[in-house]
C-alpha cells in the first residue's frame, strides 16, 4: 500500500504548491483522493509524478480546496464517490460524467479500503481508512468533524496504524503520540507542534509513504 501526496501548500522540487489537498493511493484499487483547488496545478504534479488514471476519486468534503480539480481529472476514472450531504446541483453536474455513488454511513468501498462514513460538526465530511499490515492508515481531508471523532470511528473497525491528512485545528496532539507514524498535511493549524513528535513525517506535494 503506498500514498502519495499530489497538492499540497508545500512541494517538492518540480512540483507546484497550491492551497488544498489531494493525495494518490494505489492499494488493491487506485484511488485519487480530493482533487485540490487549481485544476492545472493537479494536472502538472500527477505528469511529474507519473500517475495518470484512477479507479475511483473520493472526495472527503465540499470545500473548494478539495475538488476544485474534480473537473480537470473526473474523465480519467469511471467512479467518484462523495458524502450524500453534497448538493443536489453539484451531485448532478458529477453524475453527468461518472458514476456516481454517495456515502452516508461507513462502508466498505474495496477489499481493504472502508470510508467512515459522513461524520459532522457543522462541516460533514468523510475520511478513509485503508488496511495495512500493520494496522488502518487513516486518510482525512480537513478534519472538520474534529480529528479525534475520525480516529474512534476507525478504531471500532479495528487497530489503527496511522493518520494523514489535514488535522484542521485539532489541539489534543498528545493522543497522537500512541500512533506508529502521524502526518499533518494541509489545513493544520499546529502543525510545527505535531512534527516535534518522533512518530511524525513532514508532508508536501511530492511524499510518498509505503506501508
Amino acid at each position: 500500500m503506498q500514498v502519495t501526496v499530489v497538492y499540497d501548500n508545500d512541494a517538492a522540487e518540480g512540483l507546484i504548491p497550491g492551497w488544498g489537498f489531494s493525495c494518490y493511493i494505489r492499494c488493491s484499487i487506485r484511488i485519487l483522493f480530493d482533487t485540490g483547488w487549481d485544476g492545472d496545478i493537479l494536472l502538472h504534479n500527477l505528469e511529474r509524478l507519473g500517475i495518470d488514471d484512477f479507479d475511483v476519486i473520493v472526495l472527503s468534503h465540499q470545500h473548494w480546496d478539495h475538488i476544485g480539480g474534480l473537473n480537470h481529472v473526473i474523465s480519467r476514472t469511471s467512479c467518484v464517490c462523495v458524502p450524500e450531504t453534497f448538493s443536489p446541483n453539484l451531485k448532478r453536474e458529477i453524475a453527468r460524467k461518472s458514476e456516481l455513488v454517495e456515502v452516508g454511513s461507513p462502508v466498505r468501498l474495496a477489499e481493504d479500503v472502508y470510508s467512515t462514513g459522513v461524520l459532522s460538526a457543522g462541516i460533514p465530511e468523510q475520511s478513509l481508512a485503508v488496511r495495512t499490515e500493520r494496522g488502518f492508515l487513516v486518510i482525512t481531508g480537513c478534519s472538520h468533524p474534529g480529528l479525534d471523532a475520525i480516529l474512534a470511528r476507525v478504531e471500532s473497525f479495528g487497530e489503527v496504524y496511522g493518520v494523514l491528512g489535514g488535522f484542521h485545528g485539532f489541539s489534543r496532539t498528545g493522543i497522537l503520540k500512541k500512533y506508529g507514524l502521524v502526518v499533518p498535511c494541509h489545513c493544520t493549524v499546529f502543525k510545527d507542534e505535531i512534527l516535534k513528535m518522533p512518530n511524525s513525517k513532514r508532508c508536501y506535494a511530492g511524499c510518498s509513504i509505503l506501508l
